[in-house]
């Protein structure tokens, strides 16, 4: 467990923050990778504000490379403005999915001729991995012309295997045996075998410049789940089935969902600066297949500062992210917890779900910052912190849990400012893994 006297000067310092962007309103449950670019960038009351030098003609990125490499004698065209599809290996490694080999594609087009509109994007994954998990996914946040409407949405297929360490912070319950078993504060290793379903669509309305309404639905089902592994009757996934009336084998998690949005980022790929918030409820209803009602609200807040107009990719970053129950019961593997974001890049250390529970919180800082001249190469450094609630005696924001870590930026294509992301991250309990991703972490 976190000492006191390292919890009390981050508290100082996050939550001010966080409730700051509150204030604002927090960003959206969509996780596709996205892009944004626009001519200007708008702040408050819609009075135009300087942007950041553009200094995308001298950067280098892997199609320069490629080029470089094909065409050695070939003038560099300072007019390129880079491809909008982007196909890359979709090569991982990190402690929730073992060794993973597939390929992934993002492509990304501007609709109509309003130089205002925010590109629209869609993506598709395949992947198996050495721990057995097979992964298909379709996502798409598309923006008609100027704005009006924007689509949010997409579609999930997969053979999963869930790593378990139960519920909560680390804090171990005082409880009974089965209160013990269920908080896990040795966090013993479990496995969760299943299949997977998922449908979100959302629909937003721009109501004024940057301000977006809106509403949809999700559905998240589960079947066949297994855990090949324990014996015993006391495993945490078991025990909070039993406790909340939940069947061990599937559940379906189907429900409303309501969103406001609010954005001035630059480009939704790699801010410079700006901000996008979005705040949510979500409403399962048993009418729409839901095992249980519920309601939960979510809250995500970004923010960036550019640090240099010479030298824009100079960035500290900063991003809230939480899921708060108000109502009704959630099944084990939908509660909010490590990196069970809409993108899955939250807590880079820890595996997903490792820390867990009815309310849950996390804020991290990220300083990204270039490397060569070309701005090829670009670096991060990046610190994170969570708490969580159980239920059972330990409260959010009672226990912290730390993780950090430092990463490597490729630059794949300038135009869209789309990088190819390799991070090293750690936490505690020997938490640790290699993290890859196309696009930055949020």
């Amino acid at each position: 467990m976190l000492k006191q006297t390292l919890a009390a000067p981050l508290l100082k310092i996050l939550l001010p923050a966080l409730f700051t962007g509150l204030c604002h309103t927090a960003y959206a449950q969509v996780g596709a990778p996205a892009d944004t670019l626009k001519t200007d960038s708008l702040g408050a009351g819609g009075v135009k504000i300087s942007k950041p030098a553009d200094t995308t003609y001298n950067q280098f990125d892997f199609g320069d490379l490629v080029q470089r490499i094909l065409k050695p004698n070939k003038k560099k065209d300072l007019t390129r403005q880079g491809s909008g599809i982007t196909i890359i290996p979709n090569v991982a490694a990190n402690p929730s999915i073992g060794f993973q080999g597939g390929i992934k594609a993002v492509a990304g087009r501007v609709l109509g001729n309003d130089p205002n509109t925010l590109m629209s994007v869609a993506a598709t994954s395949a992947s198996i991995t050495t721990k057995g998990i097979i992964y298909f996914y379709i996502n798409h946040n598309v923006y008609t012309p100027g704005n009006k409407w924007n689509f949010q949405g997409n579609l999930v297929l997969a053979k999963t295997v869930t790593p378990d360490y139960g519920l909560g912070i680390g804090r171990a319950a005082t409880g009974s045996e089965a209160d013990l078993a269920l908080t896990n504060p040795d966090r013993k290793g479990y496995a969760l075998h299943s299949l997977y379903y998922n449908i979100r669509e959302k629909v937003y309305k721009q109501v004024s410049e940057g301000l977006f309404l809106g509403a949809g639905v999700s559905f998240d089902i589960r079947r066949q789940i297994e855990d090949r592994r324990s014996t015993t009757e006391l495993t945490p996934y078991k025990i909070y089935s039993d406790r909340y009336g939940f069947d061990r084998s599937n559940y379906a998690s189907n429900g409303m969902l309501f969103n406001v949005q609010y954005t001035t980022r630059d480009n939704q790929n790699r801010a410079y600066k700006g901000i996008y918030t979005d705040v949510g409820i979500r409403v399962n209803q048993t009418w729409m297949g839901s095992t249980k009602g519920a309601v939960q609200l979510t809250t995500d807040f970004r923010k960036y500062w550019s640090l240099s107009n010479r030298n824009p990719e100079h960035v500290i970053a900063f991003w809230n992210w939480g899921a708060y129950l108000l109502n009704g019961a959630l099944p084990y593997l939908e509660l909010p917890g490590s990196a069970k974001d809409a993108g899955f890049r939250s807590a880079r250390g820890y595996t997903v779900g490792y820390f867990k529970g009815p309310q849950y919180f996390y804020s991290e800082v990220e300083y990204r910052f270039p490397i060569t001249r070309n701005k090829f190469l670009s670096g991060v450094t990046f610190f994170n912190i969570q708490t969580a609630n159980d239920e059972l005696g330990t409260k959010l924001f009672q226990q912290w849990q730390p993780g950090g870590g430092a990463g490597l930026r490729v630059l794949f294509n300038k135009a869209t400012r789309t990088n190819l992301c390799l991070d090293y991250a750690w936490g505690r309990y020997g938490a640790r893994g290699f993290f890859l991703g196309l696009n930055e972490a949020f």
